[in-house]
């Protein structure tokens, strides 16, 4: 599933093909995505121009003229990318817009149909769909006070913690791994059993982590592509993740993989031990 570097690799690369621009006419394929289009929101999105794109957490947000929003979320297989109208639609593109005069199309593919997206008519509701997704703080915005009481409150591991978007939005399994393995410390420890040097660690290990993870443009293990069509290039510089058994860089010893908070997850015996 995209994470964070992926998807704000899709929004830095989608702002100079679409800013300033008119979405027109949208196409909706007869698959159903995770949440179903709404013949309503056409109607909503014909002609607004795009003012600005962002990202919150895994969300990627179109913000339109007269306070309309388009929210698209990847899901597990989702690819967002601005095409020539000729060129013709890969297999399982369930969206196109049509932009200004039609020569060129903003798709969005997705094999599992897992992804989803969303017309919000104004702000308001906007606001209200993310305050009921309880999304925690950005990792480039974590206060330091916050995220030391969010850890000493809780008997869950560390790895549980990270995955949970609540606490802390964007970091999904790779970059939890990675992380972790930066900070030095096992992915089971629990939240609680953390020291307040430790917490702070963490706490750089994400922000580092993620932002070298940014300037590679993301992890493609499968699906993933950019706004541009190119695949990421961080997963050629992973240091845990996927690799089951070839040896720590830091100290040789192979790599573990266990399951811990339903996911798979990658760590060294060595370099991160437990409590």
């Amino acid at each position: 599933m995209p994470e964070l570097p992926e998807v704000e690799t899709v929004v830095r690369e989608l702002r100079p093909r679409l800013l300033g621009r008119r979405l027109q006419a949208v196409s909706v394929s007869r698959h159903r995505l995770r949440k179903p289009w709404q013949q309503q929101w056409a109607g909503l999105l014909r002609g607004r121009r795009v003012a600005a794109i962002r990202r919150r957490g895994k969300w990627i947000i179109l913000d339109l003229d007269n306070q309309v929003h388009l929210v698209v979320h990847l899901g597990m297989t989702g690819q967002l990318t601005v095409k020539m109208s000729r060129e013709a639609a890969g297999t399982h593109t369930h969206l196109v817009f049509r932009l200004d005069r039609g020569r060129q199309e903003l798709r969005f593919r997705d094999v599992r149909r897992f992804g989803s997206a969303t017309v919000f008519p104004d702000s308001r509701r906007l606001e209200d769909f993310f305050q009921k997704a309880e999304l925690g703080p950005e990792p480039f915005a974590l206060p330091a006070g916050y995220w030391r009481e969010q850890l000493a409150r809780t008997t869950r591991s560390l790895k549980a913690v990270l995955l949970d978007q609540r606490v802390v939005a964007g970091v999904g399994n790779i970059y939890a791994d990675e992380s972790l393995f930066q900070a030095r410390l096992h992915p089971a420890q629990r939240g609680r059993d953390t020291s307040a040097p430790e917490a702070a660690r963490l706490r750089r290990a994400i922000v580092q982590v993620l932002n070298q993870a940014i300037e590679r443009r993301g992890s493609s293990i499968r699906d993933y592509i950019g706004a541009s069509g190119q695949q990421g290039e961080y997963q050629r510089e992973f240091r845990v993740y996927g690799r089951t058994d070839e040896p720590c860089l830091r100290c040789a010893t192979p790599i573990v993989c266990m399951r811990l908070a339903g996911r798979s997850t990658h760590y060294c015996r060595q370099c991160q031990r437990l409590k």
